[in-house]
């Protein structure tokens, strides 16, 4: 028994390693599809080509009879997260694979921030110098004035924000509806919501880019199922600091697959971010609070 508690641990960071891999699988299709069909359009063929992995939640989304608030909820956040799609899309095609990946760890600081002006979270001196190191970490790969800033980079930052406001408005009904419902309502959403978008820039898609955004919905239902299992298998506490080697993954990538330079002060900001998001979720479970989501649980 005590030897099943140790390997826990060892299980919930194996298949945390697995969903980081995933989400950068997810990072290098998008990547490798680039400009070649609009943001909108890719996000929202990403969604449609992905309901087929929707079918196990129809069933509970009917008996959960929504009621109008519930329903009014999940529009809202289909609705920021439909526009944290886009951004991140159009980002994914004009800045760094390795960039990407280290903005996309501000949303859980925005989570922490929100939390404390919404819900009524307090937000101790500690998680608030731990917020204020967060982006510091984030002009670190900014630099303004020292390097331009990019379209990408402020969609990165839009990106951010727009799924810190959609885990919260989440927190808010996982004590209402079921894990699958709060996923295939996303799912759902997004995709309505993204159809208008994509219809105005719309353009004829090859057969490869539609296979290649199939394969980015494979790999980011594979991604969320390994990241549950790891949920599963260990604490926060534990999982958090893995979803470091995103970055190092992305930046393997951008290096040897895209031709991306290395640029040490990205890695250096991204873990600086890291150190700060790992900091704050070891204060909420030392209190009891899981207010902040691990980074990967604001990916697309």
């Amino acid at each position: 028994m005590d030897n099943q508690k140790q390997s826990r641990p060892i299980a919930g960071v194996g298949w945390m390693i697995v969903t980081g891999l995933m989400f950068v699988g997810v990072t290098a299709v998008v990547k490798h599809v680039g400009n070649g069909v609009p943001a909108a359009q890719a996000a929202f063929l990403r969604y449609l080509l992905g309901i087929v992995f929707l079918i196990p939640m129809i069933k509970p989304i009917l008996d959960a009879h929504l009621t109008k608030r519930q329903i009014t909820l999940f529009a809202f956040r289909g609705i920021v997260h439909t526009i944290a799609v886009i951004l991140w899309f159009f980002a994914m095609a004009r800045i760094p694979i390795a960039e990407v990946t280290a903005m996309n760890y501000l949303s859980p600081v925005y989570v922490s921030i929100g939390a404390a002006l919404f819900l009524g979270e307090r937000l101790p001196p500690r998680r608030l110098a731990a917020v204020v190191v967060a982006l510091i970490g984030a002009l670190i790969i900014l630099r303004p004035g020292v390097k331009e800033i990019e379209p990408g980079h402020i969609a990165m930052l839009g990106t951010a924000v727009c799924f810190a406001i959609g885990y919260l408005i989440a927190k808010q009904l996982s004590g209402e509806v079921s894990a699958p419902v709060i996923v295939g309502m996303l799912s759902i959403t997004v995709t309505i919501g993204l159809a208008p978008a994509a219809i105005a820039v719309w353009v004829t898609p090859t057969l490869p880019h539609l296979g290649w955004l199939f394969l980015v919905a494979c790999f980011a239902t594979a991604g969320h199922y390994a990241m549950t299992l790891a949920f599963a298998a260990a604490p926060l506490t534990v999982t958090q600091p893995v979803t470091f080697l995103q970055l190092v993954w992305a930046v393997l990538l951008g290096a040897v697959v895209f031709g991306e330079g290395v640029d040490g002060w990205v890695i250096f900001g991204g873990a600086v971010i890291m150190a700060s998001v790992s900091f704050i979720t070891w204060r909420e479970a030392v209190a009891r609070r899981q207010i902040t989501p691990p980074v990967t649980a604001t990916k697309v």
